[in-house]
């Protein structure tokens, strides 16, 4: 079986870019991450993982899209304390 083709979208490529980010990060961040979401208010896949960003260890956040031949990633920040929970207990994001 073939590997889905993974692409950045010009929007994630200015946000690594802004961000300091490691290119390979957001596709790390799909593959080990254990963690995903369906977000049902911007019908877009979440996975999240811990991961050093800064200088500390940081809850980071990938959105994306995924279709029978490819996963694009639209964009990627890293979480605030509470998002994840208030997300999670309001039913934005529902487990996967």
């Amino acid at each position: 079986m073939d590997e889905k083709k993974i692409v950045y979208t010009q929007h994630l490529q200015l946000r690594i870019k802004f961000r300091e980010i490691d290119n390979e990060l957001p596709y790390k961040i799909y593959r080990t991450s254990t963690e995903k979401y369906f977000d049902y208010n911007t019908n877009y896949y979440i996975a999240v993982s811990n991961v050093h960003y800064k200088g500390k260890m940081r809850e980071m956040a990938i959105v994306y899209e995924e279709t029978i031949n490819e996963i694009k990633i639209i964009t990627m920040h890293p979480l605030k304390l509470y998002e994840k929970m208030n997300r999670i207990n309001r039913g934005r994001w529902r487990k996967i």
